[in-house]
């Protein structure tokens, strides 16, 4: 069976992080996706390195491994949407397309004729994605918007990080980007849902993603406890409000996480450790009293998970179904026998030699398995194809639009 999307063409004017992630996801299930570029830089994210994609020879591409992150199983053509050809070249592309994902300032694609009404006029089918900072109404709708500033005022950064009367308290962001993602996650599930309606007759239609929505909706439990309670959730660290023990402890030699869901969990955890007594404790032995009573429990388990090196205690903790793992760098990430086992690093071919290294889809197909023939493509690689095969341009036209910088 061919994959689910592959009957989609999806014209990406995206960059940086989450409408590519999107569009990744879409072209990991089988879509054609066309990544317009700016000729000459290309997408922002191209620069955003070090470390740099290398060639055969060792030497630096100018390639990120940022940008290498999000964008394979990509087309990519560049082309100036400022300028009036640049924009009939976009307009002839939405009309052959069936999704359109973009993340400019609200109201600048307006400004170009390249608004949703306008390629809806086009194009009726078309389905068109906008990912903003705040949406395309409201009074912060025409602001910019970064990862970083959505974890704060989305609320999730006052629920992580260490508690404040702790050493290191106070508020931390994630990691990574994860608001970015997030709303690419929520896009591409929308856009699938939109592309249904679509092919059951209910024509095109229009998406407006806003980080800002997706940084709060994504408070879940937590933000739900306050619509409930009124009590304004805090920051617990690498501790859970609403289950104990569930945290890090410090071990023999590193740490632990033991995240231990339900009672009879804790019971078997407490007959390992040598402290049934700790099962049998009526402040202990529901996980309503152990919520309750953190401050009394907590520093008995940190205790007793000094007594064994970090291997020692996961060997008989799992023996037993207690839920624990390490905390791994990245490095032991990929040396871990699991996610050996699941294939998760992939290396997908180049026409250089050089094999681009990924992170598989975590979508798992038993009929239609998400493959990795399609690297990132180098700026601007198919313009020419796409000029010449879908918009039927003839070589003396394209020369033409290269001469004025248009692509």
């Amino acid at each position: 069976m061919p994959p689910p999307l592959s009957h989609i063409r999806v014209l990406d004017l995206s960059r940086v992080l989450a409408g590519p992630w999107a569009s990744q996801n879409l072209a990991d299930l089988g879509a054609e996706v066309i990544k317009v570029e700016r000729p000459g830089s290309g997408d922002d994210t191209r620069g955003w390195g070090p470390p740099w994609f290398k060639d055969k020879d060792g030497n630096e591409t100018r390639d990120s491994s940022y940008f290498l992150s999000c964008n394979r199983g990509k087309k990519s053509i560049t082309l100036d949407i400022s300028k009036p050809e640049g924009q009939n070249i976009v307009r002839e592309l939405a009309a052959k397309c069936d999704v359109l994902i973009e993340n400019y300032k609200v109201g600048t694609l307006a400004r170009y004729g390249l608004g949703y009404e306008a390629l809806r006029a086009i194009n009726p089918r078309l389905i068109y994605c906008s990912i903003t900072g705040f949406g395309q109404s409201g009074p912060y709708a025409p602001r910019p918007g970064y990862d970083f500033v959505f974890q704060g005022m989305g609320g999730l950064m006052s629920i992580t990080g260490e508690r404040d009367e702790l050493p290191g308290g106070g508020p931390q962001k994630v990691g990574i980007a994860i608001t970015d993602i997030l709303t690419a996650m929520y896009a591409s599930l929308a856009i699938t849902a939109a592309i249904t309606h679509c092919e059951r007759g209910g024509g095109g239609q229009y998406i407006d993603m806003a980080l800002l929505d997706c940084m709060v909706a994504f408070n879940a439990n937590q933000i739900s406890g306050y619509l409930v309670s009124g009590n304004i959730p805090k920051r617990y660290g690498n501790a859970h409000p609403n289950v104990v023990p569930y945290q890090v402890f410090p071990c023999k030699d590193g740490h632990i996480i033991l995240a231990i869901g339900n009672d009879s969990q804790f019971a078997s955890f407490c007959k390992v450790a040598g402290r049934p007594e700790l099962a049998a404790d009526e402040r202990f032995r529901l996980m309503s009293g152990r919520i309750v009573n953190r401050d009394a429990l907590i520093p008995l388990i940190a205790e007793i998970m000094t007594q064994r090196g970090m291997r020692d205690w996961i060997a008989v903790l799992e023996a037993a179904n207690v839920p624990c793992g390490p905390i791994n760098n990245m490095k032991q990430v990929f040396e871990d026998s699991q996610v050996q086992h699941r294939g998760l690093r992939v290396e997908i071919p180049t026409a250089t030699g050089v094999p681009c290294p990924t992170v598989a889809s975590p979508m798992r197909f038993s009929e239609t398995p998400v493959e990795y023939t399609v690297p990132p493509p180098t700026l601007g690689q198919h313009t020419q194809e796409i000029l010449r095969d879908l918009l039927g341009m003839d070589p003396q036209t394209v020369d033409a639009l290269a001469a004025k910088g248009i692509v």
